[in-house]
């Protein structure tokens, strides 16, 4: 009788990850500095929570197409507006960005709802959501303190668990996970909400999961074998994790597909930065977190035996 391996990653062939780590770091920095050149000419599409507007959940008389509702909508005066299909088939939400003057006074969804009855046989107003501009400035400074003081939380924790070099390079991790996943977003013109935000905040405990079960590894790696390499160390302990990172990132990325696919459009862009942000995690926690360890483990011991060295002259 056949029967499905328990661990099917178990016996993968050893990788020297480490004779290419100057390569993938590298490659890396021009992913991060590209991102950064994206950003500042492209930017990012904030919703109406980072920079004010209005939303209006309208509900039609008979199902019609999101294009259809764009359309009356954008009859309406409303060209910058933004639209979803929200619930049902008949129900979507139209977001009217706040630097519109059409948006702030009442009549915007009644001009919505007027320009939609034409197109749809009629529309009803089911909820109505105002943001002002100083909450929406509010909100994304808010976001950024929270995105920067987790990065100083993780580099406490990890500096009191391993070592501080260990937390710098859980931090170089992260940042590259962040930096990217945000640029993805910028290219792919994704709309920037709490709901994005909060997917964010969860790659980022992903990510770190992550790289910690890899600096766990190389710690008891370096306890058991003391005389080996460091560049071995860090191979060996890679290629002993490699199948659970597999199987991890696998078997969640399988739900956030489903979540994608047939989840519908209030969870699409929670699901995408999700995906995108545990795809880059993966390939971070081998190809970025271990070389920079790498590197600032071979700076360090350097120094010791500089300080060594001066040490035993002044004798």
């Amino acid at each position: 009788m056949m029967t499905f391996p328990l661990k099917p990653f178990e016996n993968l062939p050893f990788v020297d990850f480490m004779a290419w780590r100057r390569f993938w770091v590298w490659s890396s920095v021009a992913m991060v500095l590209a991102t950064f050149v994206l950003l500042a000419v492209h930017g990012l599409n904030f919703g109406i929570d980072f920079v004010g507007g209005k939303l209006v959940q309208v509900q039609t008389a008979q199902p019609t197409s999101v294009a259809t509702v764009r359309a009356a909508v954008q009859e309406a005066g409303f060209g910058s507006a933004t639209i979803q299909e929200y619930g049902a088939a008949n129900e979507y939400l139209v977001r009217l960005p706040g630097n519109d003057p059409k948006t702030a006074p009442d009549s915007a969804e009644k001009n919505v709802v007027a320009a939609l009855a034409g197109k749809a046989g009629g529309a009803e107003v089911r909820r109505v959501e105002f943001v002002g501009p100083q909450v929406g400035q509010e909100l994304r400074t808010t976001g950024l303190v929270a995105v920067l003081l987790s990065f100083a939380a993780i580099l406490v924790y990890i500096t009191l668990r391993f070592e501080f070099r260990y937390g710098l390079g859980a931090i170089a991790s992260l940042f590259h996970d962040t930096v990217l996943t945000v640029g993805v977003m910028s290219l792919l013109s994704t709309e920037v909400t709490l709901t994005v935000l909060a997917a964010i905040m969860t790659l980022i405990g992903y990510s770190l999961n992550d790289t910690i079960v890899v600096f766990d590894r190389i710690r008891e790696t370096r306890a058991r074998y003391p005389n080996k390499q460091l560049t071995e160390v860090l191979n060996l302990s890679v290629n002993q994790t490699l199948g659970r990172t597999i199987m991890t990132a696998g078997t969640t990325l399988i739900v956030l597909a489903a979540l994608f696919f047939v989840g519908g459009e209030v969870i699409h862009d929670f699901a995408l930065v999700l995906i995108v942000g545990i795809i880059l995690g993966t390939y971070s926690s081998v190809f970025v977190a271990s070389p920079v360890l790498l590197a600032l483990e071979e700076y360090y011991q350097r120094m010791v035996r500089e300080d060594a060295a001066r040490a035993a002259g002044k004798e």
